[in-house]
């Protein structure tokens, strides 16, 4: 085992302090209307917003960004993440990606393998930014690092469809599998993708956000 696989191992741990799994990203709403209420319904929801969502849009913005780490470009990492965080389609959506940005700047800010000041320029940053500088000192292979980010996603998405639905851990783990087949194939296409030729088009998604911020009761902060 290498120690760049030890490295991704832990940044895509639940246990990242980052506050990954306050959030949800619209599915608590999504339950409360109705349009997710099961496991197959679930498995639907989450399933679109990863292919049609995250590994079209966000996957290709930390993929290059990765690349321009390791460039040493940062102008090209502002005009990158600028570019994301303007992409937010709600408040919940941007205050999520900046607050989980800082989380993990002051994260690496109390580590000794990561470079003291390398981030000082970039707050506040989106969560992609601070997390693809992370990677790439640590010398994560760049299909590898995208696809370990796709598996943190799905996973947070899984377990917060476990307590807001409720499922029970069982069915976690069978959408975990069906979802985890997916990522291999889409963490190449990310990598590949030209930045023109990414797309963030998922109109339900974007709904489901918006409506979220007035939610009458809710678990989740998004």
């Amino acid at each position: 085992m290498t120690p760049a696989l030890l490295r991704l191992l832990q940044l895509v741990s639940p246990t990242l302090p980052v506050g990954a799994y306050t959030y949800s990203q619209g599915l608590e709403w999504a339950v409360e209307s109705g349009a997710v209420r099961d496991e197959a319904s679930a498995m639907a929801w989450i399933g679109d917003c990863l292919e049609h969502g995250v590994a079209r849009f966000e996957a290709v913005y930390l993929a290059h960004m990765l690349q321009a780490w390791r460039d040493g470009d940062r102008a090209r990492l502002s005009e990158l993440d600028a570019e994301f965080r303007a992409s937010r389609e709600s408040a919940e959506l941007r205050a999520e990606t900046l607050q989980m940005g800082h989380s993990m700047i002051r994260l690496l800010s109390e580590t000794a393998w990561f470079p003291s000041g390398l981030l000082a320029d970039f707050e506040p940053a989106s969560f992609p930014l601070a997390w693809s500088a992370a990677a790439a000192h640590g010398g994560i292979d760049a299909r590898e690092a995208v696809a370990g980010y796709l598996w943190a996603w799905a996973e947070n998405q899984v377990m917060a469809a476990i307590k807001a639905i409720p499922l029970g851990q069982t069915a976690g783990q069978r959408l975990l599998w069906a979802l985890g087949g997916r990522i291999p194939v889409l963490a190449e296409d990310a990598v590949a993708a030209p930045i023109l030729e990414t797309h963030n088009f998922l109109p339900a998604f974007a709904i489901a956000s918006s409506q979220h911020e007035t939610q009458y009761t809710r678990i989740f902060r998004s």
